[in-house]
């Protein structure tokens, strides 16, 4: 077997598993999960029906081999959505591939980037750099690809915001990809054209490549959208987006987490590459999600309802929270990523069998690095379920806090 599988870690949801392992919740309670970040909202009617559709046309929509590169048309919706959202000129030709989902691509971009004969002049492996807390794709795409992972010191004081300025010339020196989330996973927080500017400077120098995690980007609570990372590139001139590859998803923005749909788009010359691995990988968008996949792209105003939504529900649950959690409005996303006494396990094992509300605790999203884990101490809560679920879940933690000793 690959002795590179041994590395990897036990996913999140196993080592909650593993916690509440013979734990019997209260069955006075129904169970209620804030713990996986799967949209529960209802996925729109006409989604739904193109898909039926494509199934029905003649010929089926199942009846050929897709091609890698995808149809054109979706390509050309993937290219007119970026330049009604952010304003951008891409190539839907050279520039943007279909992938099965965020997930998925971020893991096989770094299979198709990273080059592990290439080590340092201390004969070391390539680095892989990522903010921490993270989404655990990017350890595991690291690791599975033959790099290391680094791990950013977070500012607490800055919604947990990597600290770029911590890391070490020679840990750049050896970076071959940076992971980048924002909206973040789990703080909700979003990068400034400052910090963008800082990044594509790091990545000029150094020559490493930019996967900008995006998957959160049309759930939001400012007036202003987030910042999309080719945006940012954009308005600092760089609009050949050199070793800029963005990643986005319809998952979050249209809850159709089960149809792993989404798109890649940047570098030129790294979406050649891409394209070349995906051949051989064999994850070609099925021609049934790629009809529903281009009615979804094609249409913002359930996008809109869908953020209106959110909105509602963060406005009723987060100040329910705040009376007994040092927790806060995200700038977006759909977690809310809480302070809590004592050791976030403990407080969530504990919440799990006295009230089966299941949070995850903020350990699990981190790693041990510069002498501590900044998820210590904090729960992350997906506010994915509709708002009366979420609200009465609020309302059985506050009861749980009120009760611990202080």
């Amino acid at each position: 077997m690959n002795p590179l599988l041994s590395l990897l870690q036990p996913y999140p949801f196993e080592r909650l598993r593993q916690l509440f392992a013979g734990v019997t919740p209260n069955p006075a309670y129904a169970p209620i999960s804030l713990g996986l970040g799967e949209p529960k909202h209802a996925t729109p009617a006409f989604i739904q029906q193109a898909m039926v559709d494509a199934i029905h046309r003649t010929p089926s929509g199942l009846a050929s081999y897709p091609a890698t590169a995808g149809e054109p048309a979706l390509r050309e919706a993937f290219a007119q959505w970026l330049h009604t959202r952010y304003g951008l000129k891409v190539n839907p030709l050279t520039q943007m591939l279909p992938v099965a989902g965020s997930r998925e691509a971020l893991f096989s971009l770094t299979q198709t980037i990273i080059n592990p004969s290439k080590l340092s002049a201390s004969r070391q492996k390539p680095l892989v750099v990522c903010p921490n807390p993270f989404y655990q794709i990017y350890e595991g795409a690291a690791l599975l690809a033959g790099a290391e992972p680094y791990y950013v010191a977070s500012d607490p004081a800055r919604n947990f915001a990597p600290d770029w300025d911590s890391v070490p010339e020679s840990v750049w020196a050896r970076t071959q990809q940076l992971f980048v989330c924002s909206p973040g996973n789990p703080t909700g927080a979003v990068m400034g054209l400052s910090e963008w500017q800082k990044l594509f400077d790091l990545s000029d120098r150094f020559g490493f490549v930019i996967a900008s995690d995006e998957c959160y980007s049309e759930i939001y609570f400012r007036d202003e959208p987030p910042l999309g990372g080719m945006e940012a590139a954009a308005r600092l001139g760089r609009t050949d987006f050199k070793n800029l590859i963005s990643l986005t998803s319809l998952s979050k923005r249209s809850n159709v987490p089960g149809m792993r749909s989404g798109f890649v788009a940047g570098d030129a010359a790294i979406m050649a590459q891409f394209l070349l691995y995906r051949t051989y990988h064999g994850c070609a968008m099925s021609p049934v999600v790629q009809a529903a996949s281009l009615a979804a792209w094609r249409d913002e105003a359930h996008v809109v309802d869908n953020r209106a939504l959110y909105k509602a529900k963060f406005a009723q649950v987060t100040p329910v929270l705040a009376e007994v959690l040092d927790v806060a409005l995200p700038d977006a996303g759909f977690y809310l990523w809480a302070k809590v006494k004592g050791d976030d396990t403990v407080f969530a094992r504990e919440l799990f069998a006295l009230y089966n509300v299941t949070v995850l605790p903020g350990s699990f999203l981190a790693r041990e690095a510069q002498g501590h884990n900044p998820g210590a101490g904090r729960i992350r809560m997906a506010l994915v379920a509709d708002s009366t679920e979420c609200l009465e879940a609020a309302q059985r933690i506050v009861q749980f806090v009120r009760s611990r000793p202080s």
